[in-house]
C-alpha cells in the first residue's frame, strides 16, 4: 500500500489514495467475504491459543479484529 503522505500532498489527496487502496482491496472480494475470512482467521488464532500459550497481545489482536470487522461492515453498508 502506498499511502505515505508527501509533505506537499494535501489531506484530500491522501484520502483519495486511501480510497484507491480500499477499492483495490474490495475488487478482490466483497466486504462480506472479507468479514467471513476475518472470522476464519481469528477463529483459527483463538483455536490455536492453547498450543501457542498465553499471549500478552491477545487483547490487542481482538481489538484489531473487531475494528477490521466494523470497517468492512461500514464498507458493506456504503455499497447498498
Amino acid at each position: 500500500m502506498q499511502t505515505q503522505q508527501n509533505p506537499n500532498e494535501s489531506l484530500d489527496s491522501m484520502h483519495l489514495a486511501y480510497g484507491r487502496e480500499v477499492a483495490e482491496l474490495l475488487s478482490q472480494s466483497s466486504a462480506a467475504s472479507w468479514m467471513n475470512d476475518l472470522w476464519d482467521i481469528y477463529s483459527g488464532y483463538m483455536h490455536a491459543q492453547p498450543e501457542l500459550g498465553h499471549s500478552l497481545r491477545a487483547t490487542d489482536v481482538f481489538t484489531s479484529f473487531k475494528e477490521l470487522m466494523f470497517f468492512f461492515q461500514r464498507i458493506g453498508e456504503l455499497k447498498k
